[in-house]
């Protein structure tokens, strides 16, 4: 079987996706609320920032800073996803080996994640989650799309409100990282 190691390096900057089991499922926006609880509450219980975030239907890109001298991100995203999924009814199905551990169908078991090396690297990774609304078709302008962190980008100034929009060369605006 092949080990996977992830990176853990105290006060580290990450980048996330984690996606839904049923990836034509539109659970996150449907209850974008209680995801926005779920990260809330363990925001406040285990501080992070948040420097930038898209939520679509069916998967989630982050990028977060942990406090300095922690490495536990993954408590943080287990609580995020244990929390958002109490609060949904328990109508999905659920496979044998999910049931014999007492787990929900709602989400995939694994995310993927990337140390964020440099501010190059940040940047093209706040790109990335910012432009990934129109990648995946559902808006034409990044700020036309709800659940993104390009509104505060917008708002600080950082970026113009036009940003991305009417961009055709896709290709300069994906890099790597698995859907």
């Amino acid at each position: 079987m092949r080990t996977y190691t992830r990176a853990f390096t105290p006060g580290g900057t990450f980048f996330f996706t984690l996606n839904l089991a049923d990836r034509s499922s539109t659970l996150f926006t449907d209850h974008i609320v209680a995801l926005r609880e779920s990260v809330r509450r363990v925001r406040d219980s285990h501080p992070f920032h948040i420097d930038a975030m898209v939520v679509l239907p069916e998967h989630i890109h982050a990028i977060l800073t942990l406090p300095e001298g922690d490495t536990d991100y993954p408590t943080r995203w287990a609580l995020i996803k244990a929390g958002f999924s109490r609060k949904l009814p328990k109508t999905e199905p659920i496979s044998a080996s999910r049931s014999n551990k007492g787990e929900r169908g709602i989400w995939q078991r694994r995310y993927w994640e990337h140390q964020i090396r440099g501010e190059e690297d940040f940047a093209r990774h706040v790109d990335y989650i910012h432009f990934n609304p129109v990648k995946h078709g559902y808006v034409k302008s990044p700020c036309d799309w709800e659940h993104s962190s390009i509104h505060r980008y917008i708002r600080d100034g950082v970026l113009p409100e036009n940003w991305g929009a009417g961009y055709v060369d896709e290709e300069d605006m994906s890099w790597g990282e698995p859907e």
